[in-house]
């Protein structure tokens, strides 16, 4: 007896079971096929998203091959015309010890091969410069720290007196070096 009792309430169950899952299938299916409507409306969106992003890339990459033409251009144009030297500079040359004989040779003819080398202006700090800096720095220090009392006023004199040194011996070295002209 009691088998049939569950059985009873089994399939009492069951019964009921089906009968809700049919509507809640139906209203599930409904709702789902509005989800799927609306994910296809992101999709949708997202796509009109990239081509838009696309065409903006597009227009800026053809600007901006327009505007490399455009400088290729303007340089092409800048390089065919002649250019206006505005600086000149004067290069002085040993003549060698054949200057004082008679006939001596004065035409150069521009060849590199002459005895004399060329004056260039050299870049960068000279050694003047950088001696003064260094002395300057060097003696404001010693100075400041020699002087107990007044500290600031010891250091104007240290900076003063270890610049003009470091003027002196830098100014020997560009003597010696070629880049100022000996006394």
């Amino acid at each position: 007896m009691k088998k049939i009792v569950l059985a009873g309430f089994l399939s009492v169950f069951l019964l009921t079971a089906c009968k809700k899952d049919e509507r809640t299938a139906e209203k599930s299916l409904e709702e789902q096929k509005l989800e799927f409507q609306a994910r296809q409306l992101e999709i949708e969106k997202q796509k009109l998203a990239i081509e838009k992003e696309k065409i903006v890339y597009e227009a800026q990459k053809k600007a901006d091959s327009i505007a490399e033409s455009k400088k290729s251009q303007a340089a092409a144009a800048n390089n065919s015309k002649p250019q206006i030297i505005r600086e000149t500079r004067t290069v002085y040359r040993d003549r060698g010890s054949n200057s004082n004989s008679g006939g001596g040779n004065y035409a150069d003819n521009g060849s590199s091969s002459s005895q004399g080398t060329t004056a260039t202006q050299k870049k960068g700090w000279s050694k003047a410069a950088k001696g003064t800096a260094i002395g300057a720095v060097g003696g404001a220090a010693v100075g400041a720290i020699v002087a107990k009392k007044n500290r600031g006023l010891g250091a104007v004199i240290g900076g003063v007196v270890g610049g003009a040194t470091g003027y002196t011996i830098g100014r020997a070295g560009d003597r010696k070096d070629g880049r100022v002209q000996p006394r």
